[in-house]
């Protein structure tokens, strides 16, 4: 199955550099590439991408804006992509609002070929690109800078006690295993509880697992 790929940069040789780097890929293949975050939309729309690899800073529309808008209720392409986010530091203000906007992830725009197309692949697949510690670490570093009220959730409600826990520890930035230690059941069985907070809270991944958990309360930034 081959992985469509939009590549949203102002800059032209960024976007050269991804396409023809992403193209020489088995099973992956650049359907388009937009110069600015409204492109980016209008392309996304059309051309229905899998994964949308969505520059931070650009000009007329920036990546977070067409993030939301893309994500939004109203994309009115066949099924929403995975939208990977592209910056130049690391520790970038814009991380955390890319996330609650819905992206599945960040890439630091000098990383080695190989993760790029292992970033593809991995968010393609449904998965969250961080590791659970490193998601924690960035989501409680930006939460904890902007401190605000809990966001109250009648979702929470449909949760079992086991998954509310489960919910908790995800938010804390374990993982699976992790997990399964602490809760003293099977990982196999963790992995039932995730994909069932997933799908009951309506969410895209781990990543916003942890932002939920924090944004509800359920979980605080370390002092």
């Amino acid at each position: 199955m081959t992985i469509s790929v939009l590549i949203a940069d102002d800059q032209a040789m960024v976007r050269a550099g991804f396409a023809a780097l992403l193209d020489a890929h088995e099973g992956i293949r650049v359907s388009g590439q937009a110069a600015n975050g409204a492109e980016a939309v209008a392309l996304a729309a059309r051309l229905d991408p899998d994964v949308i690899l969505m520059d931070v800073r650009m000009p007329e529309l920036d990546g977070i804006e067409a993030t939301r808008r893309i994500l939004g209720p109203s994309y009115p392409a066949a099924h929403v992509p995975r939208i990977l986010m592209l910056t130049t530091f690391d520790i970038d203000d814009y991380v955390y609002d890319a996330l609650e906007a819905g992206a599945s992830g960040f890439l630091l725009k000098d990383a080695l070929p190989e993760e790029l197309v292992h970033a593809v692949r991995v968010v393609a697949n449904g998965d969250a690109l961080l590791a659970p510690s490193v998601t924690r670490r960035i989501i409680e570093q930006f939460a904890g800078r902007r401190p605000r009220a809990p966001r109250p959730t009648t979702a929470l409600a449909e949760l079992t006690d086991r998954e509310r826990e489960v919910l908790v520890l995800i938010g804390k930035g374990r993982s699976n295993t992790e997990i399964a230690a602490d809760l003293f059941i099977a990982e196999q069985t963790v992995k039932t509880h995730v994909g069932k907070v997933l799908a009951k809270l309506n969410l895209r991944d781990r990543v916003h697992a942890v932002i939920l958990a924090y944004d509800t309360g359920l979980v605080e930034p370390s002092s």
